[in-house]
């Protein structure tokens, strides 16, 4: 029997009138709480029990007047006792019970005065029996009717996904498994979560169904299940009149959820204690969204033991909602709610319109996404309501004024199981919001059995037509969390993907998987209003991969970023964080007067929102250009090249102890040898040895006997490899395959440097050092190369528009030193000399530190002094030939850049566009 709160209230006011003189504790305390459960229309002996026996912790035993497992302990005393006392009492036993039946809620009591806590909330609530009508839906908790606030790694998530796993695990040892194990588990967790949220009434009814009426050794446990979930799929009026009634209690449920059936487990006796566990365990609290992935993650039990359960916080998932639609809809909220004139009607549009807007998740995985979408739209509803409804009406009939519904959601998940999940989390969480919509304006609205349903496609989305999932100009919202897959780590499918998605798109092979996303949605909305939002790896914004996918997108598609989360850390494990750097790019066809960029001083702070009025690629306030690569420079810069590349097994590369033990056994190799430095080496210090051969006579190296025997396996190692053009070098074994040696004085930069530096450690090198390919060199470079090279103006470019090694700079040539706009006006580059003595003081306060490798001197923590002044000086130098006024930050240094590059680029790309037109 479901009550509303009015009945509730009502049969509240008869309770407090007939036990107004009860006063006396072991005489009447039984019947008191078999009367007050039975205000809520429960029978108390089906929930909870008397003189519950527990063993303190001061290993003295008690007896619990009252006991609900999960769920209530009550403490009661004769009328006018101490009831401090008796909380302090209740507390002993709370601190003596098992985990796994602490409850969350206590009471105390003394027949006339009442005192309940809430010990999730440490809310308590005092109040007289005769104003019990007042304050009894306090105690919706007993109708599993409590509305619920999740935390992120909130450990109950953690817990109940454990004990789902345990379920999972021994089924699938019994070999049950696959598709049926998926739709059966499925079905399970639905039920766990509405025997405590009042889906099913009275609460524990699954809990006590599986107890009183299966059998210990489980034998029978999968019949019963197979019939409870016919039952749960048959409306009430055309169930059969000779029904069990166990069975017979449980509601029509519908949705699809139990539509169909599948091969039912065969339980035993520890199957079903697995099952009973994860029944006796409080759902109430379960956060849906956080749960859909905990729950997908026991499905690899392996996984789940090595790492713990993966899943997106709830906060990172706000960071694309936000900005993508619910500060709008918020914003316009506060508006209208401030109106004078025209409120209501106004209001009651704006709610309206709530309905029509729709919601797509391309990879929705377990449903996060929209899940929390989904919950953020309710709350914002209630909002609305409580504007239009007056706060004293309290029985206002919930079902009929709530218009948000899970039928506007969509999705695409290539799993079955998660795309399962996502459709019961999405009905989990919409019970959830229509108790909270319940305990606010006092009917009871339960949507069971289930109407509407989300619209979940099992499929890849990537072979998915969308506008057959939802048609684009009905679709409001795009968003989600695409996976991350470099293009090394790709599987042969997914390559696959990739070559049919980005067929006309030059380089498209080189981008990560998660691009296909980008471009599938640029499609897809080109001919509508509908905005999208997607996380992705950085990867996309960095690098050869922006002119790839962005050009095209802005080329072809017209996109716009509208906003923009910069490199943070994204996501999380129940057992440690992840170390994933991400981005949010929210885009769409349509331009948005105000944008806005949230910048991260690291990648684990909090951001802070700027204002933008255009975002480029590299998700900057600058002009929306990418950086092409080019072979030479674009400004007057000496070319910049890498160092050689040996190509040669190792064998003519030599350690410290392998230059002294040849040179010991043949002196006259000793003439070959020269210092060979890589990029961790000019960083870290030391080095290697090469032989370096190309003027040596056969006459020399004849009596070598160890240099030969090296020669030899060159030309092995090369006649060994699958590059033809490794092959073709076999024929000069002793030369390295490719000679870039620069003849004089060069400076040196290295490939990879770490993302801590503020600055890339550049340096100069005599021509007998041999650098090499992980080295790019400027030969004869002067004073001036090296003090635009090292100032904060190019290292700001650098950050923008180079790719990464994981979280490393990946410098190069072709995108960062040949595209790095030089000061100046009207293509004439301005005087640069005057830097030479600033670039001077760098290199004067290095040799200070003589006995300090790059490393330490550019570590920002051990940066001494001396070098730290002289890199301000010649960055303030630089900074001021760009600008008089020089800059603040970083992000107005890369703005001003971007703005130069373009108009550096613009006779490039307008004699490109004439030879297109004239071809």
């Amino acid at each position: 029997m479901r009550l509303s709160w009015n009945e509730i209230r009502t049969r509240a006011a008869v309770f407090a009138q007939d036990w107004q003189d009860a006063h006396y504790e072991k005489g009447e305390t039984q019947s008191f709480y078999d009367a007050f459960f039975n205000v809520f229309g429960i029978e108390r002996r089906q929930v909870a029990r008397f003189e519950e026996n527990v063993k303190k912790l001061d290993n003295r035993t008690g007896f619990i007047d009252l006991f609900w497992p999960k769920v209530l302990i009550a403490e009661q005393k004769s009328a006018g006792r101490n009831l401090e006392k008796a909380a302090e009492q209740a507390s002993e036993y709370f601190d003596a019970l098992p985990d796994d039946q602490k409850p969350r809620f206590q009471l105390v009591c003394d027949f006339q005065n009442f005192e309940l806590l809430d010990r999730d909330t440490r809310e308590t609530i005092a109040f007289p029996l005769k104003d019990l009508p007042k304050h009894v839906e306090k105690f919706r908790f007993i109708l599993g009717r409590q509305t619920q606030s999740f935390k992120d790694q909130d450990p109950v998530n953690i817990k109940a996904a454990e004990l789902v796993g345990h379920l999972h695990d021994a089924l699938y040892a019994a070999n049950y498994r696959g598709h049926d194990l998926e739709v059966f588990l499925t079905r399970i967790v639905f039920c766990l979560f509405a025997d405590d949220t009042g889906i099913f009434e009275p609460r524990d009814l699954f809990l006590n169904f599986l107890l009183e009426r299966t059998r210990e050794d489980g034998s029978d446990m999968g019949g019963w299940l197979a019939q409870l979930f016919q039952v749960l799929n048959t409306p009430e009026s055309t169930r059969q009149s000779t029904l069990d009634e166990d069975l017979a209690r449980f509601p029509y449920v519908n949705g699809g959820l139990f539509e169909g059936a599948v091969n039912i487990p065969a339980f035993n006796s520890d199957m079903r204690e697995r099952l009973i566990d994860a029944s006796r365990f409080n759902w109430a609290p379960i956060s849906p969204a956080i749960f859909g992935s905990l729950f997908q993650s026991v499905m690899n039990a392996k996984e789940r033991r090595a790492a713990g359960a993966h899943y997106t916080t709830e906060m990172n998932i706000l960071k694309v909602i936000g900005p993508l639609f619910m500060d709008d809809l918020r914003a316009e909220f506060t508006r209208l709610k401030a109106l004078k004139s025209g409120r209501k009607k106004r209001l009651h549009a704006f709610h309206d319109s709530l309905r029509d807007l729709t919601f797509f998740d391309p990879a929705c995985g377990c449903g996060n996404f929209l899940i929390i979408a989904y919950r953020e739209l309710r709350l914002l509803e209630l909002e609305i309501l409580h504007a239009l409804h007056d706060s004293r009406q309290k029985e206002l009939d919930a079902g009929a004024i709530s218009k948000i519904d899970v039928d506007q959601f969509f999705g695409i998940e290539i799993g079955e199981f998660p795309a399962r999940i996502a459709e019961t989390a999405l009905w989990m969480m919409d019970h959830i919001m229509n108790m909270r919509l319940s305990a606010e304006f006092g009917q009871v609205f339960l949507r069971i059995p289930l109407k509407r349903s989300p619209r979940i496609v099992h499929g890849d989305a990537l072979e998915v037509d969308w506008e057959d999932v939802i048609p684009a100009k009905t679709c409001s919202f795009v968003l989600g969390n695409p996976p991350f897959v470099g293009k090394t780590y790709q599987t042969k499918e997914q390559k696959a993907s990739m070559a049919r998605v980005f067929a006309n798109v030059k380089g498209g092979k080189l981008l990560d998987f998660v691009a296909a996303w980008f471009l599938k949605a640029a499609i897809y909305i080109k001919n509508s209003n509908t905005n999208c939002a997607f996380v992705s790896t950085n990867s996309i914004t960095q690098g050869e991969q922006v002119s790839i996918l962005w050009g095209h997108l802005l080329e072809h598609y017209g996109i716009i970023i509208r906003f923009a989360h910069q490199t943070f850390a994204w996501g999380s494990e129940a057992r440690g964080k992840a170390a994933v750097h991400c981005i949010i790019i929210g885009f769409g066809t349509q331009d948005k007067e105000h944008k806005q960029i949230f910048e991260y001083e690291t990648p684990t702070a909090e951001p802070e929102g700027v204002s933008a009025k255009t975002i480029n690629p590299y998700l900057v306030d600058a002009p929306p250009v990418v950086v092409v690569k080019q072979r030479k420079p674009l400004s007057s810069l000496s070319p910049m090249k890498y160092g050689s590349k040996p190509a040669d097994g190792g064998h003519l590369i030599l350690t410290d102890g392998d230059k002294e033990q040849l040179v010991s056994a043949e002196p006259n190799a000793a003439k070959f040898l020269r210092r060979y430095i890589g990029s961790q080496d000019l960083i870290n210090g030391g080095g290697r040895w090469c032989l370096w051969l190309n003027n040596a006579e056969p006459q020399e190296l004849k009596p070598l006997s160890m240099v030969r025997d090296r020669i030899a396996k060159v030309r092995e190692f090369r006649l060994a490899s699958s590059d033809a053009n490794t092959r073709k070098w076999a024929e000069y074994p002793s030369l390295f395959q490719t000679n870039r040696q620069p003849l004089a004085q060069y400076l040196a930069v290295p490939e990879v440097s770490s993302e801590r530096r503020q600055y890339v450690p550049i340096g100069y090198l005599d021509s007998s050092t041999v650098a090499s390919n992980k080295l790019y060199t400027v030969s004869g470079a002067t004073l001036s190369d090296f003090a635009l090279l090292t100032s904060a103006m190019h290292m700001a470019w650098m950050r923008s528009v180079t790719g990464r090694l994981k979280s490393d700079y990946q410098y190069s040539a072709s995108l960062v030193y040949n595209t790095f706009p030089l000061p100046g006006q009207n293509g004439k580059p301005k005087d640069l000399s005057k830097l030479d003595p600033l670039a001077q003081a760098v290199l004067d306060a290095r040799a200070n530190h003589a006995d300090a490798t790059l490393a330490d001197l550019y570590d920002p923590d051990l940066m001494p002094a001396d070098l730290r002044r002289a890199h301000n000086a010649l960055d303030r130098a630089v900074d001021k030939l760009y600008r008089r006024s020089g800059f603040q930050s970083e992000r107005e240094r890369v703005e001003h850049l971007f703005g130069l590059y373009e108009k550096m680029m613009a006779p490039l790309l307008a004699a490109k566009s004439k030879r297109r037109r004239a071809r």
